[in-house]
């Protein structure tokens, strides 16, 4: 869950702020209280390397810290989402790979799943083109995904004489489209269309290519501008109870509602509400 750590408490320097945070393998850019994340290899349909995974994974390992980032944004360059690890980069020197070191690689791949879903901010995915292999898997780890007609979605790990295990991928996409619908995607690794994607419920809704990010960066900022502590107590729950019982989500979710009511936004919203007013909530 999203702590709210003012300047006035003693711990706030322990916490790094992003706004200013300089991005070396992808572009970075904040307003708002929404960090805007973007693959930026457009020649290549951002392809991503061994350096720009693991800058991905700290960074999204660095959200839970940064108190001034409330939501973020995911995207590519060019009318593509991204293409998935660089041919050349990547799967070139892993043929070249010790078992060791592989599994050091898919172990750091899998890292950047867990950072994603691990940060107390939603992640809004804005998905153009081809979107496909660890960038299929990205786009799986966000928490909410806007697409165009043109988006091309797909799990292709097959398609290199790989499992379709990977990144998470047997675990998560079942549960966001289906059982059989995920096992068609991974043992076949077609494409997924974009009027499949929305049917199935991977996409929440579709766009026109030039309306995406704006669509992207407006659902992002209604979420900033929401009771962000709130926001992240829900990340957490959806994503905790996957592991529980009914009777455990039920008690987790109670003691998680508790907590939520001790915050000052639960005051503000009631305050609000009373002077029919609009709250403005701050995240504490």
């Amino acid at each position: 869950m999203k702590h709210y750590i003012g300047p006035a408490n003693p711990m706030h320097a322990q916490f790094d702020a992003l706004a200013s945070y300089q991005a070396q393998h992808f572009a970075y850019a904040f307003e708002g209280g929404v960090a805007t994340l973007t693959l930026n290899r457009p020649e290549r349909k951002n392809p991503l390397t061994f350096a720009s995974y693991a800058e991905l994974r700290d960074l999204f390992r660095a959200l839970n810290y940064a108190t001034d980032v409330k939501a973020v944004v995911l995207t590519g360059s060019g009318g593509n989402f991204c293409s998935g690890g660089d041919v050349h980069e990547i799967i070139g020197p892993l043929t070249q790979m010790s078992m060791p070191e592989l599994l050091e690689f898919t172990r750091m791949t899998g890292d950047l799943i867990k950072a994603m879903r691990a940060c107390p901010q939603p992640i809004v995915a804005a998905i153009d083109g081809i979107c496909a292999g660890a960038g299929a898997m990205m786009a799986l780890a966000a928490d909410l995904r806007l697409g165009t007609a043109q988006a091309k979605t797909a799990f292709l790990f097959t398609r290199v004489g790989l499992a379709g295990a990977d990144m998470g991928a047997c675990a998560l996409l079942p549960r966001l489209i289906g059982q059989g619908r995920a096992s068609e995607l991974l043992f076949t690794g077609r494409a997924m269309s974009a009027e499949e994607g929305l049917q199935w419920g991977f996409f929440n809704a579709l766009h026109a290519p030039d309306a995406l990010l704006d669509a992207a960066h407006k659902l992002a900022h209604q979420l900033a501008s929401g009771p962000t502590f709130a926001h992240g107590m829900t990340k957490t729950m959806l994503h905790q109870e996957w592991a529980m019982t009914l009777d455990q989500a039920i008690e987790a979710e109670a003691q998680a509602q508790a907590i939520c009511m001790q915050t000052q936004d639960f005051t503000r919203a009631y305050e609000a509400f009373a002077a029919k007013q609009k709250p403005v909530f701050q995240g504490d």
